[in-house]
């Protein structure tokens, strides 16, 4: 897993790593705009609405969201992916914070429409991760719900194929969503719905 410094590092260039991995269908990033453009299309259905995003980087969809006149907030944990999301974003309440330490007692006291999380929890292991999840249920407002979009499968079976494929370049200290085994993991605690979007990327919609 990176630490912030990692990401600090990658911070000016992240967003070019994504579109040539996003452009050649490539792992991980493949599906990276469609996954993006149906979130947004998804929290654009409440107007001017209050927005949570969880590891929003550099900010490509946040600051989208915010042009269109919705509420934000927002937890990163690199200081300098914050600073350039800030520049798009000056209004936007904008957090630095590891969210493997859980959520931050600010966040804890609202309520949001969307809470959104694109390419981010693949950094908490499986049983972190449906904790994390949990934990975001008691943010919602009515009728709220929870987007994530990342590196993700239908199955583990189709997890094993992508990681084969890719041998040389997988990153083993990441763990991928798998729909079958997170919604089961929660399947008596809310509604999880998947849409695959590329053969390693799919949208994941939350709600109670």
């Amino acid at each position: 897993m990176l630490n912030n410094q990692g990401f600090d590092l990658w911070a000016n260039d992240y967003d070019k790593t994504v579109k040539v991995s996003e452009e050649n269908n490539l792992y991980p990033f493949a599906g990276y705009k469609n996954i993006l453009n149906n979130i947004f299309n998804e929290v654009m259905q409440k107007k001017k609405s209050r927005v949570l995003d969880i590891g929003f980087g550099t900010g490509v969809l946040t600051s989208k969201l915010y042009e269109n006149g919705h509420q934000l907030d927002g937890i990163d944990f690199s200081p300098k992916m914050i600073a350039i999301a800030k520049e798009k974003m000056p209004m936007a309440n904008l957090i630095e914070w590891d969210i493997s330490n859980g959520l931050p007692d600010y966040v804890k006291e609202n309520k949001y429409d969307s809470i959104v999380s694109t390419y981010t929890l693949h950094h908490l292991t499986d049983e972190d991760k449906t904790r994390f999840i949990e934990s975001l249920l008691s943010l919602l407002a009515d009728n709220g719900k929870i987007f994530i979009g990342d590196i993700a499968f239908q199955t583990r079976e189709k997890l094993e194929i992508c990681r084969n494929n890719n041998r040389s370049y997988w990153d083993n200290d990441e763990f991928y969503l798998v729909y079958e085994e997170l919604k089961a993991s929660l399947i008596n605690i809310c509604t999880c719905e998947f849409q695959q979007t590329s053969h390693c990327g799919g949208v994941f919609i939350i709600s109670k």
